[in-house]
């Protein structure tokens, strides 16, 4: 049963996170109208030809990434986040930036209960999981929201990753559900990541950011994962690890790859899985 409690203490710190990230991307509006695209190469060719289609994208946080799909690869595209700040921001964005998308604030296990729309795509990335209280009844939900032979689309940071500290040593469980509440809350990593902010010049903004208001994450294994989507009818057709990470620098002893890429410091082995795809498909019959 998914933890409304810990979904609540999660949206304040939400709000107040994602005022501090914006604090240092400039003026996205002008940003979009110039034509920028937050999106990386992965979830490009995983998303594919999806011009006109309708796709729902899960946790998108401000938008950002949203707005890139709606504009770049032609989707008439939702985006749901139990932020109230973040949708705040989206829908402004969207405005103000004159690139269509629709924007609703919801925990996205409500939004599952009160949907009755079916979509070509659902799709979720960058820091996903760690939020998900319940993946049995995240698995259904992402379910229904699915046309018959729509696809679902993930790419999410390796579960491997968070097992480690900031020292890199072993600390954290990798599977099964298990979650460490923080009373330091949702930082700010736009800040932390610096040039692998999305937002192509990192402003100065919010200095020293301390959230009031605490957090908490799961930890959930590939096979936690898969099962949830197999169990819920879908058949995995993509899955694939990285050893390297997309626009998040969270130790700043990691290499630096380029073009918003990150791998393990050198000290480490090269292969340790820092992010991972997947593409599960909803037969063609329904579930």
């Amino acid at each position: 049963m998914p933890n409304r409690s810990h979904h609540e203490t999660n949206r304040l710190s939400w709000n107040e996170g994602v005022k501090a990230h914006n604090s240092h991307k400039g003026e996205q509006a002008s940003f979009f109208r110039a034509g920028g695209d937050t999106l990386f190469q992965e979830e490009r060719q995983l998303l594919g030809d999806i011009a006109g289609k309708p796709l729902l994208h899960l946790q998108c946080n401000c938008g950002q990434d949203t707005l890139s799909i709606a504009r770049h690869l032609g989707a008439a595209a939702t985006g749901v986040d139990i932020s109230d700040e973040a949708i705040r921001f989206a829908n402004q964005l969207s405005q103000q930036s004159g690139v269509p998308a629709t924007f609703e604030r919801a925990d996205i296990y409500d939004f599952f209960l009160t949907n009755r729309r079916q979509f070509e795509v659902v799709f979720s990335s960058y820091g996903v999981l760690c939020w998900l209280s319940d993946l049995g009844e995240w698995g259904t939900g992402v379910a229904s929201c699915l046309r018959p032979a729509g696809r679902f689309v993930l790419v999410d940071f390796h579960p491997a990753f968070a097992m480690f500290d900031e020292d890199w040593r072993l600390r954290f469980d990798y599977m099964g559900g298990s979650y460490i509440e923080f009373e330091s809350g949702i930082g700010d990593y736009v800040a932390l990541t610096g040039a692998a902010a999305e937002i192509d010049k990192l402003e100065a903004g919010v200095r020293d950011f301390r959230n009031p208001y605490p957090g908490v994450e799961y930890q959930w294994g590939i096979a936690d994962v898969l099962m949830a989507l197999v169990d819920a009818g879908l058949r995995l057709t993509h899955l694939r690890e990285y050893a390297y990470c997309n626009g998040f620098r969270p130790y700043p002893d990691m290499t630096d790859l380029g073009n918003r890429r990150y791998g393990a410091p050198p000290h480490l082995p090269g292969n340790i899985p820092l992010m991972f795809s997947l593409v599960a498909e909803l037969p063609a019959g329904g579930n």
